[in-house]
């Protein structure tokens, strides 16, 4: 049987996750050729290896490109004078591509348990959830592009780890301080039976992107079990936190 086994007790994040599937031997071309199907412009994606804490690692950015986004006339189409998305937005997106229907099926579940979350938090509806833009890019690549690295490697079984997180609070890019976990990612953990340990690091180690492919990719959080390792990928996290800063991917054969 054939597991991916994510060790997230560095964190886990949405650039984090893919990076670690591009380095368990995806092919980045592939993956980038998967996502122009999205019909989506503005962002170039930046692939690269990178050492960290004396681990090689794959590194993954999205640079957006926001004059691109706001000139392009084809966003009319499904956004916002203000150049926001919604879930039903996101999906129009999703389903409109050709990628493959399991790779569909993945991306729209994580978008949906993420703004599950964030309508909570925000006391909102879902139809009145709204990604801003830049974010939305981002969140779409980092997600619909984990959905493509499952269904190209095509495992029968996913598994994680207990969950690590910070603590104490973290300023947000629009200025607002919130609590570690942020409320998104402490939504998606309540009452799912999912372990999570806080460290005695003050930043956040769980983005509510890592926070929602985890949650929807792993059937069950335990130590790795007994397996015939046959590759191991290391996708790179931004923050310095005295860990490892890496999400780690085993993939292999249960004993």
């Amino acid at each position: 049987m054939k597991v991916l086994y994510f060790d997230c007790t560095s964190g886990i994040s949405g650039d984090m996750s893919l990076g670690a599937l591009i380095d368990l031997g995806v092919d980045s071309q592939y993956l980038q050729n998967e996502l122009l199907k999205l019909n989506i412009t503005g962002y170039e994606l930046i692939v690269k290896k990178i050492e960290k804490n004396n681990i090689m690692m794959t590194d993954v950015d999205v640079i957006i490109d926001e004059a691109l986004i706001l000139a392009d006339p084809n966003t009319d189409d499904y956004c916002s004078v203000e150049k926001n998305r919604n879930l039903i937005h996101i999906n129009r997106i999703i389903d409109s591509s050709t990628i493959n229907d399991r790779a569909k099926k993945m991306s729209k579940h994580i978008f949906l348990e993420i703004a599950l979350a964030e309508a909570k938090a925000h006391g909102k509806e879902l139809e009145n959830v709204y990604f801003h833009e830049i974010g939305a890019i981002d969140s779409i690549i980092d997600i619909v592009g984990v959905s493509i690295c499952i269904a190209a490697l095509s495992p029968d079984k996913i598994l994680a780890s207990e969950l690590h997180d910070g603590s104490g609070f973290i300023k947000c890019r629009n200025g607002m301080v919130l609590p570690v976990p942020v409320p998104a990612v402490k939504n998606m953990l309540e009452n799912a039976n999912i372990p999570l340990v806080q460290e005695e690091v003050h930043t956040e180690m769980i983005t509510p992107t890592g926070m929602g492919i985890i949650k929807c990719l792993a059937e069950k959080y335990q130590e790795m079990p007994q397996m015939v390792i046959h590759k191991i990928g290391y996708g790179r996290g931004k923050r310095n936190t005295g860990k490892r800063g890496a999400v780690k991917v085993v993939m292999g054969d249960l004993i």
